[in-house]
């Protein structure tokens, strides 16, 4: 089963790392964002990926096309150019980067890949959220329910720390900046069948408007409820509380080697 990963927006609220490089490759103890996604689900035994490119998708392309250099030491003859790795560090991956145009949205992005999709269900995320999902149990989710569109609900990070507080006025409770116990908002992970690409018109089409809409529409939208771990990687501070839980050894979302 093929995964997409949507890797071409502009990524303007984090300029602060987006002016040079996409958001994707934004880095989190060391790695891009991206990696850690693709480790999520290699985990599982979901290997096969298709990056959806667009802007400066050649940094993208770049970092896969020297992968084992810069995971592996090496001596290099200077005279010929012929590498010999040391101890080359190799991932059970195959991947597709296909640009899917500058100024395409994210359901264009998905439309332009309908020859790589074929006649077969896959799944589809955002290249800038990690969680600590089950990717095995959201695909046995999907195909039990037997609709076209499967997506993951997840309680967003409170903002602010969390009260809870009587009518009297006192504090229940204190927690610093939890995760939200109340109400649900799209945490991407996607599993969609390929008549779902029939919902999107072209390059100008939101996933998240119309297509998934129209599917909610007519009842063929199903929501997996993922009460773990997730965090996207939107602003400066998002990326910073990433980072911290990673140098703490706290991140939910790493697979330990």
């Amino acid at each position: 089963m093929k995964t997409i990963i949507l890797a071409g927006g502009f990524g303007t609220r984090l300029s602060e790392y987006t002016d040079i490089k996409p958001k994707p490759m934004v880095e989190i103890g060391g790695q891009p964002i991206l990696w850690h996604i693709l480790n999520t689900y290699a985990r599982y035994g979901f290997n096969d990926f298709v990056i959806a490119l667009g802007y400066k998708g050649e940094v993208i392309k770049d970092y896969f096309l020297n992968y084992y250099s810069l995971k592996s030491d090496f001596t290099i003859n200077l005279s010929n150019g012929k590498a010999n790795y040391l101890q080359k560090k190799s991932v059970n991956w195959k991947v597709a980067l296909v640009d899917t145009g500058l100024d395409s949205m994210t359901g264009g992005r998905v439309k332009r890949l309908k020859e790589y999709i074929g006649d077969e269900t896959f799944m589809l995320t955002y290249g800038d959220g990690v969680a600590n999902i089950d990717i095995k149990k959201l695909v046995e989710f999907h195909k039990a329910h037997g609709k076209m569109a499967t997506i993951t609900a997840v309680h967003p990070a409170a903002r602010f720390g969390e009260l809870l507080i009587s009518k009297d006025q006192d504090v229940l409770s204190f927690k610093e900046k939890p995760q939200t116990t109340q109400g649900w908002i799209n945490g991407g992970f996607f599993v969609l069948e390929p008549r779902f690409l029939d919902l999107i018109e072209g390059d100008h089409t939101v996933l998240e408007e119309e297509p998934l809409e129209r599917a909610s529409r007519a009842g063929e939208l199903k929501a997996y409820l993922h009460d773990g771990f997730w965090q996207c990687m939107d602003t400066m501070r998002d990326k910073n509380i990433l980072e911290e839980l990673w140098q703490t050894q706290k991140a939910p979302w790493k697979v330990w080697e």
